[in-house]
């Protein structure tokens, strides 16, 4: 019945000159998202995006383009010839359907997309209604304008008809790779993959750095990253992960100043080590998990002190949401999983029994004079891994 997918955009609409780049990059994802269940025809017509499908996969690639950011969603449609008999024909088999479906009552949309054609929108709508109902000829089934159980939309174009009644919601947001690139701080907890994904929404290319305490922690926890990474790259395309061993930096911090500065003396490390390998590969921006007042480090005085150890913006897309809200998404996009399963990270280490809450920025910093910043951070990246995981 169904042989082509229209894949709606939002944003994109408004782009103006720039629109065709947001658009062909939009292709190019939905040609990469569909690349794990086979090879698809995308294109694009009159400022709209089709994929070409038929009955036995239309749902499956359906699922797969409304992930796609930038599309906002997914309607399943019949493409036939140029020919209004064709076109109301159609939409008699469309609405057979929905009412095998339990469909009561219904409405006709039509659009004219050649003006040639002698009928406006609105008599086409008045003209197919009245021959689908007559067609059909089911008194239980009626005409509703205001509050239709289906509408159907009959659309006669250029070069052929097309009619649809259903759409699927998109996850939105903007093509990958229209926004600039940012270093994401990725654990294996619930927070930072959804994070990374928020942004990465926003059309944001992302790289990861991930932080361990190897041999500490064990070889699982890593895993454990680089299947969130895969999970992500689903969206977000192949993900170069950065694994930083910061042990020697934690022996340092333990050995050289208080323990309950331990947490924030840490975190702002890895800020600079993300900023640092950041600024190798060319991002802009820092993404963080971080949620204010969620644990001891993400206190409002706590993540002052970790924004002053670095230049860069920081984005923080869950610092105002509460943990159910952070694991509704994490359960749609699919890290929640892997994320609950239990491994010690490098910040459970060196936890302190009584972590500061209120720490004073003139304090940490007097703290780290005691430590060779620079020299901890550059051993640590000279010796980290560069990994490039990708869903396939």
């Amino acid at each position: 019945m169904y042989n082509i997918l229209i894949a709606k955009y939002g944003e994109i609409g408004v782009k103006g000159k720039n629109r065709y780049i947001f658009e062909n990059k939009l292709i190019r994802n939905i040609r990469n998202m569909l690349k794990s269940i086979g090879k698809f025809n995308v294109y694009k017509e009159y400022g709209r995006i089709y994929i070409d499908v038929d009955d036995s996969n239309y749902e499956e690639v359906m699922n797969e383009v409304r992930k796609v950011f930038g599309v906002v969603g997914v309607c399943p449609a019949m493409k036939r010839e140029k020919d209004y008999q064709v076109l109301k024909d159609t939409a008699l088999l469309m609405l057979e359907e929905k009412v095998k479906n339990g469909a009561k009552t219904f409405k006709i949309q039509s659009k004219r997309g050649d003006k040639s054609f002698p009928m406006t929108s609105q008599e086409m709508s008045i003209d197919i209604g009245g021959y689908v109902l007559t067609t059909l000829n089911n008194p239980d089934v009626s005409v509703d304008v205001r509050n239709p159980e289906v509408k159907i939309t009959c659309e006669y174009r250029n070069e052929h008809t097309l009619v649809y009644a259903d759409s699927v919601e998109g996850y939105g947001g903007l093509p990958i790779g229209t926004n600039g690139k940012a270093m994401t701080l990725l654990s294996g907890g619930i927070d930072s993959p959804v994070a990374s994904w928020l942004v990465a929404k926003r059309g944001v290319d992302i790289e990861a750095v991930h932080f361990h305490s190897y041999p500490f922690t064990n070889e699982r926890s890593q895993e454990k990253v680089r299947e969130l990474a895969k999970i992500l790259s689903k969206y977000c395309g192949p993900i170069k992960l950065h694994m930083v061993n910061t042990l020697n930096i934690q022996k340092a911090i333990a050995e050289n100043c208080n323990e309950e500065e331990t947490t924030i003396l840490s975190r702002r490390f890895m800020m600079r080590i993300a900023e640092k390998i950041g600024q190798s590969r060319y991002c802009d921006a820092i993404i963080t998990g971080e949620s204010i007042g969620q644990v001891a480090s993400q206190t409002m005085q706590g993540l002052v002190c970790t924004n002053a150890s670095v230049s860069v913006p920081v984005f923080r897309p869950l610092i105002a949401m509460d943990k159910i809200d952070i694991i509704k998404i994490a359960e749609e996009i699919g890290t929640y999983e892997t994320s609950i399963i239990p491994e010690a990270d490098c910040c459970s280490l060196f936890s302190p029994k009584k972590p500061v809450t209120k720490p004073r920025l003139e304090k940490i910093e007097k703290s780290e004079e005691k430590l060779d910043v620079e020299a901890l951070i550059d051993s640590a990246i000279e010796k980290s891994v560069v990994e490039t995981i990708s869903y396939e």
